[in-house]
């Protein structure tokens, strides 16, 4: 079995070059999975699209095994392989305990009971073009999950409007390699190839468009703080719901015993209609015991100083 052919040279270009950008494909993750390894935590990323991946990378190494022509799809899965078993296994390292085990239980769900499913329902039972015609329309149907799993990082993005889980190298690569391998399908006259990375280039396109839209989230943040000093005021509590008595002095007051009535022209009256006029503190001292920087967070709620 032939598994190589450069009688094609057009082929074999857009087959190289996919093979280069796909290269880059499988490394764009890399700047998430450093910040990982530096925060010693997985954050709020998922493992959904590594998964995924690593089971198309698997189909597609199946679909090249069993078919001629095929090494250029085979040097890049294989690496696939490899480069997403990585991630997966740095994603269980940081992962908190309920991811870990979600992580483990899919992983062997997708990547060991379904795939030896397909092998053994496929390998076996068929021969020849009809087996290589049915694991290549899984593979289609795989390849399409795995350009549609990074949508549920798209919706993510839509929900918060932060670009910050959507890598735009990855998108930009994931774009140029679905234009590659799609004139390398079309030119081996594989529809398998061709059909897929149709829906790749335009999920490509949607989230180089989501992470325009949405990049500087940050910056928003930082206007709405640097305008924050509008709504911070000075709240001076003038008037009280109740007296403190202070001891009768020279300069004005009253004795605990003599605390009673107070009227609104600052005079106290006891039983005998004794008048005793206040010395009230003076409004700057009540300024300076008062005087308190408050944010205001809505029209009605205000906080002020303790009296």
């Amino acid at each position: 079995m032939a598994i190589f052919d450069i009688h094609h040279p057009w082929s074999f270009t857009f087959g190289i070059l996919g093979n280069i950008i796909s290269f880059f494909v499988y490394f764009a993750p890399l700047p998430t999975f450093i910040r990982i390894y530096k925060e010693k935590s997985t954050l709020a990323f998922q493992s959904l699209p590594y998964i995924v991946g690593l089971f198309s990378a698997m189909l597609w190494m199946y679909y090249a095994l069993i078919k001629t022509n095929t090494l250029l799809l085979i040097s890049i899965n294989s690496f696939g392989c490899v480069i997403e078993t990585i991630y997966i296994f740095m994603f269980l390292l940081y992962a908190p305990k309920k991811a870990r085990n979600d992580t483990a239980k899919l992983l062997s769900f997708l990547n060991v009971g379904v795939f030896l499913m397909i092998f053994f329902l496929t390998y076996y039972p068929l021969k020849g073009d009809t087996r290589v015609a049915v694991v290549g329309w899984i593979c289609v149907a795989f390849s399409v999950s795995v350009f549609a799993a990074p949508l549920s990082i798209v919706f993510q993005v839509i929900r918060t409007k932060s670009s910050e889980f959507l890598p735009f190298p990855l998108s930009f690569c994931l774009t140029l390699s679905a234009i590659m391998w799609f004139g390398y399908g079309i030119l081996q006259k594989d529809l398998c190839i061709a059909l897929p990375n149709v829906l790749g280039f335009f999920l490509g396109m949607l989230q180089m468009l989501l992470y325009g839209i949405y990049r500087n989230p940050k910056k928003e943040i930082i206007e709405e703080e640097n305008k924050l000093p509008e709504h911070v005021i000075n709240i001076v509590n003038l008037g009280t719901s109740e007296v403190h008595p202070i001891e009768e002095s020279p300069k004005g007051g009253i004795s605990d015993d003599e605390v009673g009535f107070v009227e609104e022209d600052g005079k106290k009256k006891n039983g005998e209609d004794e008048e005793i006029h206040l010395d009230f503190a003076s409004e700057e001292e009540s300024i300076q015991e008062c005087k308190a920087n408050v944010k205001i967070d809505t029209p009605v709620h205000l906080v002020v100083c303790p009296t």
